[in-house]
C-alpha cells in the first residue's frame, strides 16, 4: 500500500483536514490539538449562553466575544471544566466515535501526542509535494537543496553544511539524521502527568504508556503493567499478523466487493419493482375511491334536486294563497259574479280548492326533509384498515392473546401465544382506551417476548388490546382484540385505631411475578 492511498486515515474527524499535532483521546481516536481547544471553547460558550438565557430571559441576548488568550490558557490549565473553580474531570465529545470521553483532571495536558501518526502525515505531505524540495537551513543565500535532516538539531542540511556542522569525532556526529523533512519530534516520549519522567511502561488495563511514578502512586497503581519493550514486541507482532492476514485475503476481499456490487444492483432492481407494484396497488385503491366518491356525490345531488323541486312546488302553492295573486285573487274575482247560476257553477269547484288550501294551512307539513343523515359516509372502519396497511405475509401466523393469563387492574399483564415454527423476531402490542364520544388512537409498544406489563391505566375504564408479529420487515395481521375493564378506584378500609388504610392494588411487581410464570 503506497503512502498516497491512506489519505482517509490521516484526516481529522473534527476539521476534516490532515492531522496537525494530533492528540490521542482515551477512546484511542486521534484529533488535532487545535480542534480539541476549539471544541472545548465551543462547549464553554454554549454553557455560558444557557446560563445567560436563564438569568436574563427578558433582556436581549448578548453577543459573546471571540475566544481570548485568557480563555485558552484557562483551558490548558489542569482541572478546567466549564468555568469550574475546583479541579474536576473534563468531559469531551469525541468526533470520531461520538461518545463523551473523560479527559481527567489535567484536561488536554493529560493527552499523549501521536508522534507516529504525525510522522506518517508528514510522509504523506512529502509524497504529495514531491516536486517541492526542502532547502538547507544553514546555507548562505541562495540556499541549496537539503539532503539530510538532523532530528537532534531540528534542522535540514545540504551535504556541505552537514559535514561542517557535524564533523567526525565530535558528539554531533552521533546525532540521528533522516531524509529531508520538516517534522521534528522529540526522541524521548515524556509522561504528560509527570513531565520530568520518560515513558517506560505500558498499562494493559488503560492501554496507554505510563511512567514508573504512575505505577507507584498514580492513577495506575493497581493496574497491570508490562515493560515497554514487551508491549512493543507484542503489539508489533499482532499488527504484523493482522496486516499479513489482510494482504493474504486480498483476492477474497475483491470477490466479496464484487458480490456486494451485484447485491446492490439486485437490491436496486427489486426495490424499484416493489415500488412500482406498491404504486399500482395504491392507484387501484384511488380508482375505487374515486368511483365510490362519484357515486356517493351523484346520489347526494339527486336527492338534493328532488327535495328542492318538492319545496319549490309547495312554495308555489302557498304563494297562490297570497292576496291579489293565484287562488285568492281568482276567488275574489269569482265573488264579483252577480249571476247566481254562473256563480254556483264556478264556486263549487273553487270552494273545494279553498277548503284544501285552508286545511293545508291548519296542518303545515314540509314536502321533504332537510336532513341528509342517511347520506353520511362512515369511513371509520376503512380508515382503520388503511392505517394498518403494511407488508402482510402469509408466512407469519397471527398471534393469539391468551385471555386466561391476561390480567388487569391499574396495570395490565398481556400474554399471547405464537406458533414455534413461525417464531417472530419481535412483536408490537397495541392498546387504546375505548371512549364512546371520541375515537382514541392506538398506543404501540415493541416487545421481544410474548408478554408485556402496561402501567398507569385509568380506573373504571375499558381498554382494547391487540398484537401483531414482525419477522424482519414482514408484518403479520393484528390479532383479535381483547377487551378488558379496569376496576374502580381502590376502596378505603377503616383501621381499628380510627385511621384509614388504603387497600393495596395489584402492583407491577405482582404482575411481573405472573409474567415470569
Amino acid at each position: 500500500v503506497t503512502i498516497k492511498n491512506i489519505e482517509r486515515e490521516l484526516i481529522c474527524p473534527a476539521c476534516k483536514e490532515l492531522f496537525t499535532h494530533p492528540l490521542i483521546l482515551p477512546c484511542q481516536h486521534s484529533i488535532c490539538h487545535k480542534c480539541v481547544k476549539e471544541l472545548l471553547l465551543t462547549l464553554d460558550d454554549s454553557f455560558n449562553d444557557v446560563g445567560s438565557d436563564n438569568s436574563n430571559q427578558s433582556s436581549p441576548r448578548l453577543r459573546l466575544p471571540s475566544p481570548s488568550m485568557d480563555k485558552i490558557d484557562r483551558i490548558n490549565r489542569p482541572g478546567w471544566k466549564r468555568n469550574s473553580l475546583t479541579p474536576r474531570t473534563t468531559v469531551f465529545p469525541c468526533p470520531g466515535c461520538e461518545h463523551d470521553v473523560d479527559l481527567g483532571e489535567r484536561g488536554i495536558n493529560g493527552l499523549f501526542r501521536n508522534f507516529t501518526l504525525e510522522t506518517i502525515v508528514e510522509r504523506y505531505r512529502q509524497a504529495a509535494r514531491a516536486a517541492t524540495a526542502i532547502m538547507c537551513d544553514l546555507c548562505k543565500p541562495p540556499p541549496q537543496e537539503s539532503t539530510k535532516s538532523c532530528m537532534d538539531c531540528s534542522a535540514s542540511y545540504c551535504n556541505e553544511c552537514f559535514k561542517i556542522h557535524h564533523p567526525w569525532g565530535t558528539i554531533k556526529a552521533q546525532h540521528e539524521y533522516v531524509g529531508p523533512t520538516t517534522n521534528f519530534r522529540p526522541k524521548i516520549l515524556m509522561c504528560p502527568e509527570h513531565e520530568t519522567e520518560r515513558i517506560n511502561m505500558y498499562c494493559e488495563l488503560c492501554r496507554r504508556p505510563v511512567c514508573h511514578l504512575c505505577k507507584l502512586g498514580g492513577n495506575h497503581a493497581n493496574h497491570r503493567v508490562t515493560t515497554m519493550s514487551s508491549a512493543y514486541k507484542t503489539l508489533k507482532e499482532k499488527l504484523s499478523k493482522d496486516i499479513d492476514y489482510l494482504i493474504g485475503k486480498e483476492s477474497q476481499v475483491k470477490s466479496q466487493i464484487s458480490e456486494l456490487n451485484l447485491l446492490m444492483k439486485e437490491t436496486e432492481c427489486n426495490g424499484e419493482r416493489a415500488r412500482e407494484e406498491a404504486i399500482t396497488h395504491f392507484e387501484k385503491l384511488f380508482e375505487v375511491l374515486e368511483e365510490r366518491k362519484s357515486s356517493v356525490l351523484k346520489a347526494i345531488d339527486s336527492s338534493k334536486k328532488l327535495r328542492l323541486d318538492k319545496f319549490q312546488t309547495q312554495m308555489e302553492e302557498y304563494q297562490g294563497l297570497l292576496e291579489n295573486s293565484g287562488l285568492v285573487g281568482y276567488a275574489q274575482e269569482v265573488l264579483k259574479e252577480t249571476d247566481q247560476s254562473c256563480f254556483v257553477q264556478t264556486a263549487k269547484q273553487l270552494h273545494l280548492r279553498i277548503q284544501k288550501a285552508t286545511e293545508s294551512l291548519k296542518s303545515f307539513r314540509p314536502a321533504a326533509q332537510t336532513s341528509f343523515e342517511d347520506y353520511v359516509v362512515n369511513t371509520s372502519k376503512q380508515t382503520e384498515l388503511l392505517g394498518e396497511l403494511s407488508f402482510f405475509s402469509t408466512g407469519i401466523d397471527v398471534p393469539e392473546i391468551n385471555e386466561e393469563q391476561s390480567k388487569v387492574y391499574n396495570n395490565a399483564l398481556i400474554n399471547w401465544h405464537h406458533p414455534e415454527k413461525d417464531k417472530a423476531d419481535s412483536y408490537v402490542l397495541e392498546y387504546r382506551k375505548i371512549n364512546r364520544d371520541d375515537e382514541m388512537s392506538w398506543n404501540e409498544i415493541e416487545v421481544c417476548g410474548t408478554s408485556k406489563i402496561i402501567q398507569d391505566l385509568e380506573n373504571s375504564s375499558t381498554y382494547a388490546f391487540r398484537v401483531r408479529a414482525y419477522k424482519g420487515s414482514i408484518c403479520s395481521p393484528c390479532s383479535r382484540e381483547l377487551i378488558l375493564h379496569t376496576p374502580p378506584a381502590p376502596a378505603f378500609a377503616l383501621m381499628g385505631s380510627g385511621g384509614i388504610q388504603l387497600e393495596e392494588p395489584i402492583t407491577a411487581k405482582y404482575l411481573e411475578y405472573q409474567e415470569d410464570m
